[in-house]
């Protein structure tokens, strides 16, 4: 018999991720950047990533346009807890349940404000990232209320030594 779903939500919520931001740019050119932490590599060679987004993401459908993407890997610091915090909602105030009409229609551009650059496919770094890999989308796989986005790691460079930020440090959990 399967566990109570309370049950098994309060075990999947122990187990942790690394926080990325995942840069993309949409075909008008518009850069908009996410938090994610369902991220792994699957393979050495070619060097493969796959990264799992909502499938009513923002970031997903620039993605299926572009074809691109890049991963940018926060530091288990101050200025790292600072990013996140400023990437912790979606792009539309409409996809939070209970949110009060009045809000509803809002859109957060994450990347206003911030310094960031573009990699050679125009995906967005973030300055303060202590590392990033830009991605050229090779799969796209259907997975429950999710996509996964197989990624192909085309270019990358680590910026400063820091420890990654992880959902343990945080104390976020993303489990559903």
């Amino acid at each position: 018999m399967p566990a109570p779903d309370t049950e098994l939500a309060a075990v999947m919520d122990l187990l942790p991720y690394g926080l990325y931001i995942v840069g993309s740019q949409a075909p008008d050119g518009e850069a908009n950047g996410m938090m994610a932490d369902w991220l792994t590599q699957v393979s050495f060679r070619p060097r493969l990533l796959a990264v799992a987004f909502e499938n009513t993401a923002h970031t997903l459908a620039n993605i299926q346009q572009t074809r691109a993407f890049s991963i940018n890997l926060l530091g288990q610091d101050e200025a790292g807890m600072e990013l996140a915090q400023h990437f912790a909602q979606p792009y539309m105030d409409a996809k939070i349940a209970g949110r009060a009409a009045a809000g509803m229609s809002g859109v957060h551009r994450k990347l206003e404000g911030l310094a960031y650059s573009r990699t050679s496919r125009g995906n967005p770094v973030l300055t303060a990232a202590i590392a990033w890999i830009d991605c050229t989308a090779e799969q796209f796989v259907a997975a429950g209320d999710h996509t996964l986005v197989i990624g192909q790691a085309v270019d990358g460079q680590v910026v400063r030594a820091a420890e990654p930020l992880t959902s343990a440090y945080t104390g976020w959990s993303y489990s559903g």
